[in-house]
């Protein structure tokens, strides 16, 4: 079963952030930049969770919060750039089940929507948190744990041929012939230079663990199995 999230938020940013992430966790996602269009969306569209940006135009999200509470209990995660005692507690007051300042991490609102229906349904069986990497086609991004890894275009293709088959140690030459053909004129210290940076970026979203490592006088093979998006159905 497939559950929608309602987006109200006027930011397109940070709207489009966090529809990314849920998506990708297995929702599905309504935007809205206007608060009498939420109050519309969620009256006739009884989404599972709702996520409420606070200073809405049209209508707030403090008297939407306590218009929809008179007919929904629908739960409410609500975002605000507001971080007082008292703005919290007025947010909470007003109806909402949990409250979140700005900035966040999309991770987070993402793990609390998940509390959230299970706080509203408890035989709900959410599924684990993504743990290792995910890879998508061309057009989508490496993720780690569900979170974007900061690969430029080299590096990224790089990533992909040797994730592709894990254990297999690819020389040199055959990572530059792996490139698309713009790519093709790095040498062999770019190629070092390029590995090097990945194997940084790597280590700092996994500290303690060794993706991709290095055969002495042959080349670079990456360690672990990668799960690929059109695996996952």
């Amino acid at each position: 079963m497939s559950y929608t999230v309602l987006i109200a938020e006027d930011d397109d940013q940070i709207a489009g952030v966090l529809s990314d992430y849920l998506v990708r966790e297995g929702f599905a996602v309504r935007r809205v930049a206007d608060g009498r269009a939420a109050l519309r969306a969620i009256l006739d569209d009884a989404p599972a969770v709702v996520i409420l940006d606070v200073t809405l135009p049209g209508m707030d999200g403090i008297s939407l919060c306590r218009t929809v509470r008179h007919s929904s209990p629908v739960p409410i995660l609500m975002l605000t750039a507001l971080s007082s005692e008292e703005d919290r507690l007025n947010g909470l007051n007003s109806g909402a089940d949990d409250y979140v300042c700005k900035p966040f991490s999309p991770r987070e609102i993402v793990a609390r929507v998940h509390a959230l229906l299970r706080r509203a349904d408890p035989a709900l069986k959410v599924k684990p948190a993504q743990t290792g990497f995910v890879i998508g086609n061309a057009n989508e991004r490496v993720l780690f744990d569900g979170q974007p890894v900061p690969l430029t275009r080299i590096e990224e293709r790089l990533f992909r041929t040797m994730a592709a088959t894990p254990r297999r140690v690819f020389t040199r030459e055959a990572l530059i012939n792996a490139m698309s053909v713009e790519m093709r004129d790095i040498g062999d210290r770019a190629i070092d230079t390029h590995i090097k940076n990945v194997r940084r970026k790597l280590k700092q979203l996994a500290p303690d663990r060794g993706f991709i490592h290095a055969m002495y006088g042959v080349g670079y093979y990456f360690e672990e199995k990668v799960e690929s998006l059109s695996q996952r159905g």
